[in-house]
């Protein structure tokens, strides 16, 4: 059986990149056991054929889920499902560490629907710790957006981020994702420093999620750099630890 016939083929009404698209039928076939946990994938070449895609787009697509972790190379052998992808429990989501991403893009890549609940989206003064950590002089302006992150209708996220006033045109360019108001406005963030924590929700925090106080909670600190060094966001976000693995990618120095 073709491999296109095994997983389907990429509709073309449908939005997105087509790296993405490609994602997001290979996930599907993983999640509905249609690929199984060590199932072999075709090679670059033949991916190119059946999907009439170029060897750019095809390597995009598999080396992206290679980082979330779906997929493994194996030197001369090829690219398989990862044997312990089945383990992790169907309503997970992984988040890979060694690609800078949007939680919207993360959704969309995992054929996830992403939504949002605004709680805050302003314009402010920059506080003394936000200038510290953006570089930014006291009375300088920032933007300010909180809210509540979803996948398919589930609560997911509480996130906060503080962006500098001269990174967008005003608050209102943000609608669902940040970063792609930031790389319309030229200021898409190149690298970032993350720090994780593993503690409990706090009492406030988890009755805006509708879970429990105390449950498992990855408390997620990020600030974005530019290309010439400056710090263009800061972010703090709060996921649940019942409902989001993170995956690195380490190699050999």
């Amino acid at each position: 059986m073709a491999f296109v016939d095994q997983i389907g083929a990429l509709r073309e009404n449908e939005a997105g990149p087509r790296y993405m698209r490609l994602q997001k039928l290979i996930r599907h076939a993983v999640d509905s056991r249609r690929l199984s946990a060590g199932s072999a994938l075709p090679s670059e070449r033949d991916l190119c054929e059946e999907y009439g895609l170029s060897r750019v787009t095809i390597r995009k697509a598999i080396d992206g889920l290679v980082e979330e972790g779906l997929l493994e190379r194996r030197q001369g052998a090829g690219t398989f499902v990862s044997e312990s992808i089945n383990k992790a429990g169907s309503g997970r989501v992984e988040k890979s560490f060694s690609a800078l991403s949007s939680f919207s893009e993360d959704m969309m890549a995992r054929g996830r629907k992403p939504g949002n609940k605004w709680l805050d989206r302003s314009e402010g003064q920059v506080t003394p710790e936000e200038s510290l950590s953006l570089g930014l002089s006291p009375g300088s302006k920032v933007y300010r957006f909180q809210r509540i992150r979803y996948a398919d209708g589930e609560t997911m996220a509480l996130e906060g981020a503080t962006v500098p006033g001269w990174g967008l045109p005003s608050v209102a360019t943000v609608e669902n994702s940040l970063y792609t108001a930031l790389q319309q406005a030229g200021h898409r963030p190149v690298r970032a420093l993350q720090r994780v924590r593993a503690i409990g929700f706090p009492a406030d925090i988890a009755d805006l999620l509708g879970i429990t106080a105390g449950d498992p909670c990855l408390f997620i600190e990020r600030r974005g750099f530019l290309p010439d060094g400056r710090v263009i966001e800061i972010t703090h976000s709060y996921y649940r630890g019942d409902a989001y693995d993170l995956v690195a990618e380490l190699s050999e120095v």
